[in-house]
């Protein structure tokens, strides 16, 4: 091995020490600044998202500012028309829970005699470790009601603050495009700039609006199955299938558990409250399996354990906002890995060099190179 070879052997270690610092310590960092990251990475994805809509509304002859505004509006009315057709009728039905659940014990309360084992064989450990009925000070915490009154005016600022960099953002994204492309020094590097940022807003506006399409099918397919089945509300049952799917795995298994759940609690045999979880659940598996990879085709596809990586890593940083940011984070990272290059991180740790060629001279292969 040559003294250059050497030299950039040990210059790409260093890289991946670093790279995976970075990547264990960013959570801490992002959790801790979550009132200043979050906002600012939920603005990007719109951004990101509605720029072809504002370009679209730029071309029928409306300033800038008016474009970006009513593209800005657009989303927002989308999300207010969901929420409200969930929200409403959920209200209404929470206050049905009780009873549900007493519906739910009632259903297994034939299966109490065949666990009295469970209740005496925890009688018979708690004698054997000391457990004794002892006075236990409990110290009282905040109620729901405080928490909620408390974190409501931080949400509500975080949502204000978003919505507005998510304006000023698409609002500059045509001064920022000429930015990247006309103050760099090479013309080479202007393409490989417009080509990355034409396809990470492609990929994920794509993807975004290809599963909102299909989102919205599934919706209205609960929404008339759940009427078929007589179930109230059932705009609110196809408006949380909807949302729900947005979340990979995780959103259709706690959908299967809301059905389960009312199933159980308002019907009057155990099994047929099973009816809409494993009705969903077959048309879950159908859309999953044969809809989607078809309809999205090979560009979209991702390794399900990368998206299972990005999903518990943005939902540890940021909660349910990060987990619905998890996959439109994905894509634009794996845009900017396909044109910067992919390590070979397997090849490398056998002697390979990190990357098959230097990401920052190769050329795309629809690109003819030029001469400098």
């Amino acid at each position: 091995m040559t003294f250059a070879a050497q030299e950039l052997r040990l210059v790409s270690a260093l890289v991946l020490l670093l790279a995976t610092g970075l990547f264990l310590a960013l959570p801490f960092v992002l959790s801790i600044g979550a009132v200043v990251f979050l906002p600012l990475v939920t603005a990007l994805m719109l951004t990101i998202v509605l720029s072809p809509l504002a370009d679209r509304f730029s071309m029928l002859g409306l300033p800038n500012v008016i474009a970006s505004l009513l593209a800005l509006l657009f989303f927002m009315g989308i999300l207010v028309l969901a929420l409200g057709a969930v929200l409403q009728p959920a209200v209404s039905l929470f206050d049905e829970v009780p009873a549900m659940v007493s519906r739910i014990g009632e259903h297994f309360s034939h299966l109490k005699g065949s666990l009295d084992w469970i209740t005496n064989l925890n009688r018979q450990i708690s004698g054997i470790v000391g457990d004794s009925n002892q006075d236990r000070v409990v110290l009282a915490g905040p109620s729901m009601l405080e928490q909620l009154a408390f974190a409501t005016p931080s949400v509500i600022l975080e949502v204000l603050l978003t919505f507005l960099m998510a304006f000023f953002m698409i609002e500059a994204r045509v001064r920022m495009r000429h930015r990247l492309l006309l103050d760099r020094a090479h013309f080479g590097t202007s393409l490989k700039a417009a080509r990355v940022i034409r396809d990470v807003q492609d990929r994920v506006a794509a993807y975004i609006l290809t599963v909102g399409l299909i989102n919205l099918g599934i919706g209205i397919i609960v929404a008339l199955g759940a009427w078929a089945l007589g179930m109230g509300a059932p705009v609110m049952w196809g408006g949380l299938a909807a949302l729900l799917n947005f979340l990979p795995y995780i959103g259709p298994m706690a959908m299967i558990a809301l059905l389960t759940l009312f199933g159980l609690g308002t019907a009057d045999a155990p099994l047929v409250g099973m009816i809409p979880a494993a009705a969903y659940l077959g048309l879950h598996a159908v859309e999953s399996n044969v809809a989607t990879p078809s309809i999205l085709g090979a560009k979209f596809t991702m390794n399900p354990v990368m998206i299972l990586i990005a999903l518990s890593y943005f939902s540890w940083i940021w909660g349910v906002t990060g987990a619905l940011l998890s996959v439109p984070i994905l894509l634009s990272l794996t845009a900017l890995i396909d044109h910067l290059g992919k390590p070979n991180l397997i090849g490398f740790i056998f002697g390979e060099p990190l990357f098959s060629s230097n990401p920052l001279t190769a050329h795309h292969p629809e690109e003819p190179a030029h001469e400098q």
